[in-house]
Formats: C-alpha cells, structure tokens, sequence
C-alpha cells in the first residue's frame, strides 16, 4: 500500500491567512499549547505569561530574580538576571524552565513559586542552558548550547562543546555531547528518535533512544547545512520536521525523506547574503544579526502546534511582541503534556 502524498509539498503560509494573538509580550520564545486552547509563552521579565483562548493574558512572574529589557538587542542576545527560554510542562502541571539568564534548569508553580533544580553538573556549571524536554516517562531532557563565556564566542567559533544532559532516578547526567550550539530538541511520535538543533552547525542531528536514556547511532537528518540558522522545531504527524530558521526569518520542513520546503519567507535576500557572509566568516556581531529580522516574527525562533485539532500553528520569537498563528494542512504531534 502506497503512502499518502506528503500534505506540505506544494503547500505554502499566506501570509493573508495569517493572525496573532497576545499583546506587548517580551520575547515569547518558546510557546507551549494545551488542548484546552490555553497558551503559555516564555517572557524576558522572567516567567511566562498565560494566554487565555479570548486573548486575555496574564504575566506570571518568578518569585527569584528580575527580568531583562526585552527591547535592547543586546541583552536579548547575552541574557541577564533571568531569561526563560525553553519550557516544558510536567506531570503536575508545572513549568520547567532552562533559563538561558541565570544558566540553570529551574521549576515554577503556576502561581510563581520558583526553585532552582540544577546549576553544576558533574561539579562544574552546566553552561548556557536552552531547552528543556519531557518524554512519556516523566524524565527531562535538556540542553546546553556551550560553555564558552560570554556564549555569543560559539557563534564565531562553532564550539562543539553543546550537549544534551537527562535528568531521571539517578540524577542529572550528559547523554550527548560534541554539538555546535545544541538548540531544541524532539523526539519523534514513538520516542525511538531524539532529534537535536545545532544551531551553529546548520544542520538536525537524532541519536537512537535506549530504554535507560543512552543514546546511539548519532547521524545528520535532511542537509548537512541547511543555509540558515535553524532554531525550534517540531514534528507533524505525517513524519515533518517544522523548522524556524532564526534571525533571517524563514519557516522550512523537512520531509521524512530528509528534503527541504519552504514554507515561509520573511527575510530580504540582500540582507540574508550579509548574514550568511559573516556567519561563515566568523565574524557576526549583535548589530549584524539585528539587522536581519523580518516583520511577521522578528527573530523567528520556534514553531508550535495547537488548537483543538493540532493544525493550528503559533510561531515563537525573540524580538516580537505578539505571537502569529496559521492553519496547518497537517496536524502536529503532541507533546506528552497535551493529554494529560
């Protein structure tokens, strides 16, 4: 029996159909849908803010330290007191926090009670902490983009000293290392695969899943450069990976062939080529990546599926204030959260 055609290919984003919900938000980074139409964004004065389906919303803000200017590129770039950048939800309903600020993975109650769970792993600091990941099991998985200080030296560099740690029964401890600016990561629907960004290495790298948490049989999916700096992703349920290439604003996918289509552009070609000279250079700067960002979500930085049927997709930024959202051909996959 033959599968069914691919429902992206041929399929782009109008931009016409295109919609947002929040208001005056500060860098809503990473977006978390639940299945009652709720919306949770990260937001730079350190929390997240609550999205209600009417589009009332509500900052709930961390009880430990103060935010960042989320209007100042810069602090944008090398964090602050506290800068919640990846979240995820666990089995009580509460949020975990990789802070990309204080470089800790932190938890929040919903009414903003806060602690920090982790900042050292195996005596030394865990480095700038970026995404944070629940499996089926309860265990979280999460990311460290470098070690290098200030962290902007990887960008330049293209450090392979990234990784991805897991926190179970046993503690926290590293899976994975060697990637060059480890970003989000996803496992795929039957949790055989974890998929892992490397933002400065252009490219999507997956490693097997072991029952006990190892990972093996590390291998490059799609392109071994994808031409842009990929930063969030997430999977449909007929096996594509949504990806958001960051700072020159594009929305690509990978099919499960490993072939890209794009599907959104928001960036002038003049501007990308600058970009793109100067990554490759080595010689990016604050003021050049500032330069890039499009108008529909400035600084594209990840992609997520919601709405009552997960065919509503909602685009997380690092320099917009609202978040955009569309209707998808496909629906997503959930995240473990979801029915819960």
């Amino acid at each position: 029996m033959s599968r069914a055609i691919n429902p992206l290919v041929g399929w782009t984003v109008e931009r016409s159909a295109i919609r947002t919900i929040g208001q005056d938000l500060q860098r809503p980074e990473c977006i978390l849908a639940e299945a009652d139409g709720t919306l949770w964004s990260a937001d730079a004065r350190g929390g997240v803010m609550r999205i209600s389906p009417d589009g009332t919303q509500q900052l709930i803000a961390q009880n430990i330290r103060k935010g960042v200017d989320a209007n100042d590129p810069t602090t944008l770039i090398l964090g602050g007191a506290t800068l919640p950048n990846g979240l995820a939800i666990n089995r009580d309903g509460d949020f975990l926090i990789a802070n990309f600020g204080t470089d800790a993975i932190e938890l929040m109650h919903r009414d903003g009670r806060s602690r920090t769970l982790y900042t050292h792993i195996d005596g030394q600091p865990l480095g700038k902490t970026n995404f944070v990941l629940c499996d089926s099991r309860d265990r979280i998985w999460f990311t460290v983009t470098t070690r290098l200080q200030p962290w902007t030296r990887s960008i330049n560099e293209k450090a392979p000293d990234g990784y991805v740690g897991l926190i179970d029964e046993r503690g926290i401890r590293i899976v994975a290392d060697g990637f060059v600016g480890t970003n989000e990561i996803r496992f795929d629907a039957r949790e055989e695969w974890l998929y892992v960004v490397e933002s400065n290495a252009r490219r999507i790298s997956r490693l097997r899943v072991a029952p006990d948490g190892t990972l093996s049989d590390r291998e490059v999916f799609g392109p071994a450069d994808l031409s842009g700096t990929p930063d969030g992703f997430a999977f449909d349920v007929y096996g594509n990976l949504w990806i958001t290439i960051v700072q020159t604003d594009r929305l690509i996918a990978l099919t499960p062939e490993g072939d890209v289509l794009t599907l959104l552009d928001d960036c002038e070609p003049a501007r990308r080529e600058v970009y793109n000279r100067h990554f490759y250079a080595g010689t990016m700067t604050p003021q050049i990546m500032a330069a890039t960002k499009g108008t529909i979500a400035p600084w594209m930085a990840s992609v997520t599926f919601g709405g009552p049927d997960l065919r509503t997709v909602y685009l997380g930024s690092l320099m917009g204030t609202t978040i955009p959202y569309f209707q998808s051909p496909v629906a997503g996959v959930p995240l473990v959260h979801w029915n819960r």
